[in-house]
């Protein structure tokens, strides 16, 4: 599950707030053990998803690199050249 959560910081263009989102969601559903919460555990859950994300917005605009951004389309590549090597598929 966790490996779905993908880098956020130094890319061009920045983080959306739905990237963020979504890998806080994916984040609380590892910490949790649920997919979909139960009706009782639903607001908790939703709250340390915002809260995570909140978290994460605070982390990724308080860091700096003298790197250059990276390039989405690029790493995109990248990551499809990985999983042709690891799982024996075409690029």
């Amino acid at each position: 599950m966790c490996r779905n959560i993908k880098t956020l910081f130094n890319f061009e263009p920045p983080a959306t707030d739905t990237e963020i989102h979504d890998a806080s969601l994916q984040f609380v559903r590892k910490l949790s053990g649920f997919t979909i919460p139960s009706k009782a555990n639903e607001a908790a859950f939703e709250r340390a998803v915002e809260e995570v994300a909140a978290a994460a917005r605070t982390l990724i605009s308080s860091m700096s690199t003298n790197a250059e951004p990276k390039n989405r389309e690029v790493e995109a590549e990248r990551a499809r050249a990985r999983n042709a090597v690891r799982f024996g598929v075409k690029a």
